[in-house]
C-alpha cells in the first residue's frame, strides 16, 4: 500500500505511533456528487421541455440525450456518495504532488464560481467569443497563471474559433456580440 493510501486510510507505518488526529470529513466529495446529482436532475427535468416537433418518426428523439446524462449523473452521484459514506475514498495518484489532507482553498473555488457566472451574463451582453476569452482568462488567473494576458489572447482565439466552427462549418448560431455583429461570417 502506498503512503497516501496509508495516510487517507488512517493507516500507520509499522513502528509508527497511530495519530491522534481526527480524519477530516469528506465535504469535498459529498458536495461534488451533490453537485454533479444536482445538474443530472436539472437535465432530466429541462429534457422534459424539449419541444418535438410534430411528426417526428425517429425513436431517438431529441431528448434521448439528455435523459440519458442525466440519468448517469445521477446513477454515478448516488454511487459515488455510497462509497465516501463507506469510507471509500479516492486516493491520490503517486504521481501527483498533494496532499490529501489540506482544506479547500475556498478562494480560488469563489473565483472560479464567479468566473462561471460571468460566462451567462457575457454571452448575451459581449458575444461569445469574448464571453470565453473572460472565462479562460479568468480560470486561468484564479489558478495561478502569472501571463493572464496571455490567457486572455489563447481564449479570445478559442471564443473566435469555435465562432467560425459552429456558425459556418455546423450552421449553428451562437451570439456574436456588439463587437462582431459586424463581421457576417459570425452569423453563420
Amino acid at each position: 500500500m502506498t503512503d497516501a493510501a496509508q495516510a487517507s486510510l488512517g493507516a500507520t507505518a509499522p513502528g509508527e505511533a497511530p495519530s491522534t488526529r481526527r480524519p477530516r470529513a469528506p465535504i469535498g466529495e459529498f458536495a461534488f456528487a451533490a453537485v454533479c446529482a444536482a445538474l443530472g436532475v436539472y437535465a432530466i427535468v429541462g429534457a422534459g421541455f424539449i419541444r418535438v416537433p410534430p411528426g417526428s418518426a425517429s425513436v431517438l428523439g431529441p431528448r434521448v440525450f439528455p435523459y440519458a446524462v442525466g440519468v448517469l449523473l445521477v446513477a454515478a452521484s448516488i454511487a459515488v456518495i455510497v462509497q465516501v459514506a463507506r469510507g471509500r475514498r479516492g486516493v491520490p495518484d503517486d504521481g501527483e504532488d498533494i496532499d490529501p489532507d489540506a482544506p479547500t482553498d475556498w478562494l480560488t473555488v469563489g473565483k472560479l464560481i464567479v468566473c462561471f457566472l460571468s460566462q451567462l451574463v457575457l454571452i448575451e451582453l459581449a458575444g461569445w467569443p469574448i464571453a470565453v476569452a473572460v472565462l479562460f482568462a479568468g480560470a486561468a488567473w484564479s489558478l495561478g497563471a502569472k501571463r493572464w494576458w496571455v490567457a486572455l489572447g489563447v481564449g479570445l482565439g478559442l471564443g473566435l474559433v469555435t465562432q467560425l466552427v459552429f456558425g459556418v462549418w455546423l450552421g449553428l448560431s451562437l451570439p456574436a456580440g456588439p463587437l462582431l455583429d459586424w463581421i457576417s461570417i459570425f452569423h453563420g
